[in-house]
C-alpha cells in the first residue's frame, strides 16, 4: 500500500510538472526549462519561475508539439496506474 502511494505521488508530481511545462511553453523560459525546474524545485517552485519569466508575443510557443505529446503520455500513464490500483483493491 505504501509503495502504491509513493508511485502515485511521483506520477502526480510528474503530471503537474508537465502542466507547468505547458504553461511555460508560452513564455521565454520555454517548455523544457520550466519542466526541468518544476521537477527539481517541485511544481510550486517551477510555477513561480514560469510566472516570473516574460511572456512570448501572442501566437508563439516554444516546444508546443512536444508538450502535447508528453501531456497525452502522462495522462495515459496516470489512467493506467489508477486502473491498476483499482484492480488490486478487494471488497470484503
Amino acid at each position: 500500500m505504501v509503495l502504491s502511494l509513493i508511485i502515485f505521488g511521483l506520477l502526480t508530481g510528474s503530471l503537474f510538472s508537465v502542466l507547468i511545462g505547458i504553461l511555460g511553453a508560452s513564455r521565454k523560459i520555454g517548455f523544457g526549462w520550466s519542466f526541468i525546474l518544476s521537477l527539481l524545485l517541485t511544481p510550486i517552485g517551477g510555477l513561480i519561475c514560469v510566472l516570473i519569466s516574460d511572456p512570448l508575443p501572442t501566437g508563439e510557443r516554444k516546444w508546443g508539439c512536444l508538450a502535447n505529446l508528453i501531456l497525452i503520455a502522462a495522462i495515459a500513464m496516470l489512467v493506467m496506474f489508477v486502473l491498476a490500483v483499482l484492480g488490486t483493491l478487494t471488497i470484503a
